[in-house]
């Protein structure tokens, strides 16, 4: 059990540690959408807890779930490094997050979540799971377009 925290707390780190070269602008301007990926897998952690969809076994603390690193490492983290490199070019962006959203799907969960007695899918098939995370790329990159339209940014 040990370990699985160690690991969890070692995502978050990282994930944290890689914005040191993402550049105090593109901080600025993409922390919005990484804020607001939190809330939005927040609100679906939500949901699945009490829908059973996946389940979390893994606690960093009795009042903090296995999800806290996921939410506020990875999933925000990773969402500001791929709209800063793929904003403005709506296929790429597309295409990355399938790619990273099918890893994290059929090989993070499969392997490495599930055999270490982290987490795991419930009562949610996989497929339902790239769908829902392929909805929430499409909300974020809505997001960051009307962020940039209010802040008059343009599009690289």
């Amino acid at each position: 059990m040990r370990r699985n925290k160690l690991l969890l707390i070692l995502m978050l780190v990282i994930s944290w540690l890689s914005l040191l070269s993402f550049g105090k602008s593109s901080f600025k301007r993409f922390l919005p959408v990484g804020l607001f990926s939190v809330f939005l897998t927040r609100l679906e952690n939500g949901i699945a807890h009490k829908r059973a969809w996946w389940w979390w076994y893994e606690k960093l603390h009795p009042k903090l779930s296995g999800s806290f690193p996921f939410v506020w490492g990875p999933f925000m983290v990773g969402s500001m490094w791929i709209l800063k490199f793929t904003y403005g070019k709506i296929f790429r962006y597309l295409i990355i997050n399938v790619i990273i959203d099918s890893f994290f799907t059929y090989f993070l969960i499969d392997k490495w979540l599930t055999k270490f007695g982290i987490a795991s899918l419930v009562r949610m098939k996989k497929i339902q799971l790239s769908l829902l995370l392929f909805f929430d790329s499409l909300l974020l990159y809505g997001f960051q377009f009307f962020a940039e339209k209010i802040r008059g940014h343009k599009s690289r």
